[in-house]
């Protein structure tokens, strides 16, 4: 397990992993998250991954991606190809492509899925993750659906009036694809981001939350 030292350090830039099953996953669970930490941190390496897509959801996921990483000077944005809804069901070559990419990033902190997502294609992602990267520091993100999987998530981080807005005005630009879902608007995006600043208690009263499964603490 690696240490979590977000400050300043001596042995170069810091690097993060962002993985999502689908276009709008990871703006969605961890969007304000990764703002903060390009505006923080705008020489870390940013490597982000999106495992299923369309020619029109690649488009959306490559666009959104480049929006969010904004600064960043080192950023690299992949999508692959899988398709929606069958990710267990080409589990072995999906396993590959995480070795593939394991080779490749060595990440001091990796945002995936939350392991008891509901949706199939998100529970396969974290699985993997958690196989692939054994020592990392891995926070899960959640994602708000139909399903009612919701859990109590252990990790917060505070998010202001201004980086909340601004976190919803990109979601929507960016995926047209999903307007039409009833769900995918801007009372649903505040709504998840309000009840986790409640539990924290924020100032603003807005947070994103993330699982985080093992944590080491050295004293």
């Amino acid at each position: 397990m690696h240490d979590l030292r977000l400050g300043n350090t001596s042995d170069g830039p810091r690097s993060f992993l962002f993985v999502g099953a689908h276009a709008d996953d990871i703006e969605i669970g961890c969007g304000a998250t990764v703002r903060k930490l390009v505006e923080r941190f705008p020489d870390a390496v940013y490597s982000w991954v999106v495992l299923t897509s369309d020619p029109m959801r690649a488009n959306e996921a490559q666009v959104a991606a480049r929006s969010f990483l904004g600064q960043a000077a080192q950023a690299s944005v992949e999508v692959a190809d899988f398709r929606d809804g069958y990710l267990p069901f080409t589990g072995s070559d999906v396993k590959d492509y995480f070795e593939d990419l394991k080779n490749r990033c060595s990440p001091d902190v990796i945002f995936t899925h939350y392991g008891q997502d509901a949706h199939q294609d998100h529970r396969l992602v974290a699985e993997l993750t958690w196989n692939t990267f054994r020592d990392h520091v891995i926070l899960e993100y959640e994602i708000p659906k139909f399903d009612g999987d919701l859990g109590a998530p252990n990790l917060f981080v505070e998010v202001d009036e201004a980086e909340c807005r601004e976190k919803i005005r990109l979601i929507l630009e960016h995926f047209p694809s999903q307007r039409s879902r009833s769900w995918f608007d801007e009372a649903t995006f505040r709504a998840l981001m309000r009840l986790r600043g409640l539990e924290c208690n924020a100032p603003a009263g807005l947070a994103e939350a993330f699982y985080a499964r093992k944590t080491v603490v050295r004293i």
